[in-house]
């Protein structure tokens, strides 16, 4: 992920999500995070799986999120599976709130990167896939790796 030069790593990507659901639209949040937290990231000691995001009481939060505690944290070391508010505009929360609500669809984070020295959190609003379509997904990624094998 490059950006006028730029390097920006990603600690956390969660792979899964583009499987089981259909990405439909991307908002990159800020994410809450106390001084052990920002270093287990930036070790890489995150996972997304199972996580996703929520609206409640007009903020928006990242729930079931595993930061692992800081192995050189002392006993304000933070707790791994907290809830962590993720900041958006106001009325970024209120779109969201309401494709959630009405149009049965889902908040799911999809990757944790760097980005001009803070740590954000790409949210993806996603709807579930059936298994016929993850089927038809794998399919057709399998079609694609033959066709580049075949012309290379």
């Amino acid at each position: 992920m490059a950006e006028k030069g730029k390097f920006n790593p990603v600690f956390a990507e969660n792979r899964k999500a583009r499987h089981d659901y259909t990405v439909l639209d991307t908002v990159e949040c800020g994410i809450v995070l106390t001084g052990t937290e920002v270093k287990s990231v930036r070790h890489g000691s995150v996972s997304l799986s199972g996580s996703y995001g929520a609206v409640l009481k007009g903020e928006l939060w990242l729930v079931g999120c595993d930061i692992a505690a800081y192995k050189f944290g002392n006993r304000f070391n933070h707790e791994p599976k907290s809830m962590r508010k993720l900041l958006v505009h106001a009325k970024e929360v209120e779109e969201l709130r309401l494709k959630t609500e009405a149009k049965g669809l889902t908040l799911i984070p999809l990757r944790v990167f760097l980005k001009r020295g803070r740590i954000k959190v790409d949210l993806g609003v996603c709807r579930g896939k059936q298994m016929h379509d993850k089927r038809e997904s794998l399919k057709n990624k399998a079609m694609r790796r033959d066709m580049e094998r075949a012309g290379a």
